[in-house]
């Protein structure tokens, strides 16, 4: 046991508190006894509980008091560390950007959960010689065969195939993958990618128009050349076309057709002469044959109808026109038959070109011009088979509309006055046709 007093241990108490609070002097300090005694307390000083007698402190109230290790001290007022969790929230943001926009450009690149559309359709490509991995991806993206160049070109940059493309005449699928492209590409144009492709004619196009857009349809061979074999001239000859006329002009029936990849131009040829014997022989020619018109005459005027007009209503019409025309022996006056012969569709006719003599001058020349200008459809057929019945001499564009019908000169310069009016209100363009 403690040999000490309850004196002794009340002071012992004092003395260590004395001491905490900077109140004890040492014996012999200004002269005084040897035993130490508490002083006065200081101004500054505030009274001090024991620590036996101190309500435990909670381990906030702790961390508030005395710090936390490597941390300032704060008082409970100061302003939170708002700039610092900002800043680490923004260059969180731009982490998650910059992997999205990674896994984005990945997934464009190589496409990993886009599969294959069999039913894409097919799409001819020619890729020229010396063409290199740019120019390629450029040309596939215009076609609608990919999605971005760029990621066609990176793609294929990446894989260390930028090299191997192999250049020609391809028919591909359309919305291929870059990969997919990449792949067809290295094995050259006689790629089975799809085994069929569409050829889109579309009615009323000479041969001399058509023959372009059908080379670059797919087909293997040039499509002039086959339309110009004597076996395909035999075989118009049985359907019409009359001796000494070399042209299959109007005998290439317009449709869209489907053939195998590798399909020769003369294959698309036969079919167009497979279609039009079907075609033709839907007409009821009663009417043409009481007019002394022969199957070919029909095809002609056929020809002319699909030229001069889109509308259907006004088919019928426009035949009535012709019928009723050559029937009182004057001309025609269809610039689109010198449009054929100068092989310009598109530009002003210049006034040489009206006044030149040619047989498909029907400005100069009365009756028809000696061939068709164009391949016509079935409605254009059908309308130059059985024209409508009336006493038409004459049309013309129609401001507004389609074309205006006369019967006389008089309504006629009525309405090519209209018509010029409108052209100069339009600042000497043509007037707008709603047909």
């Amino acid at each position: 046991m403690n040999g000490r007093t309850p004196e002794e241990r009340q002071r012992a108490a004092e003395e260590r508190a004395a001491r905490r609070e900077g109140r004890w002097r040492e014996p012999g300090d200004d002269g005084g006894s040897d035993a130490g005694e508490p002083l006065e307390p200081l101004p500054s000083a505030r009274p001090r509980t024991a620590v036996a007698d101190r309500p435990p402190m909670s381990r906030a109230a702790r961390a508030q008091r005395v710090g936390r290790p490597g941390r300032p001290t704060l008082p409970p007022s100061a302003p939170k560390p708002r700039f610092r969790r900002s800043f680490r929230r923004v260059i969180a943001l731009l982490a998650m950007v910059f992997i999205g926009a990674a896994l984005w450009a990945i997934n464009a690149t190589f496409q990993p959960l886009r599969g294959e559309d069999e039913q894409a359709g097919a799409v001819a490509v020619k890729i020229p010689e010396g063409a290199d991995a740019r120019t390629i991806g450029k040309l596939l993206e215009r076609k609608g065969v990919i999605e971005d160049a760029r990621f066609f070109e990176i793609n294929a940059t990446l894989t260390f195939r930028r090299r191997d493309l192999i250049t020609g005449d391809y028919v591909l699928r359309r919305n291929m993958t870059n990969g997919a492209a990449i792949e067809a590409l290295m094995q050259g144009p006689e790629v089975k990618v799809v085994k069929t492709f569409d050829v889109t004619i579309p009615e009323g196009l000479s041969l001399r128009e058509a023959a372009p857009r059908i080379n670059d349809s797919g087909i293997r061979g040039d499509y002039r050349k086959a339309v110009r074999n004597p076996e395909v001239v035999a075989r118009a000859r049985a359907l019409g076309l009359p001796r000494g006329t070399k042209t299959v002009e109007g005998f290439m029936f317009p449709a869209t057709y489907q053939l195998r990849v590798g399909a020769t131009a003369r294959k698309l040829v036969d079919k167009q002469l497979d279609a039009f014997a079907q075609n033709f022989r839907k007409l009821d020619l009663k009417a043409a044959r009481r007019k002394n018109l022969t199957r070919y005459d029909v095809l002609i005027i056929a020809s002319l109808i699909e030229r001069e007009t889109p509308a259907p209503e006004e088919r019928p019409l426009v035949s009535s026109v012709i019928y009723n025309r050559l029937r009182t022996g004057d001309t025609l006056g269809i610039d689109a038959t010198i449009r054929y012969a100068e092989n310009n569709w598109d530009k002003p006719l210049l006034q040489s070109e009206l006044d030149k003599d040619t047989p498909f001058n029907t400005r100069l020349n009365p009756g028809l011009p000696p061939t068709p200008i164009g391949n016509p459809g079935l409605a254009s057929m059908k309308a130059a088979a059985k024209p409508a019945r009336t006493d038409f001499l004459f049309y013309v564009a129609k401001p507004g509309g389609c074309h205006s019908f006369s019967t006389n000169g008089e309504e006629f310069a009525r309405d090519v006055s209209e018509y010029y009016a409108a052209r100069e209100a339009a600042g000497g363009n043509a007037p707008e046709q709603r047909c």
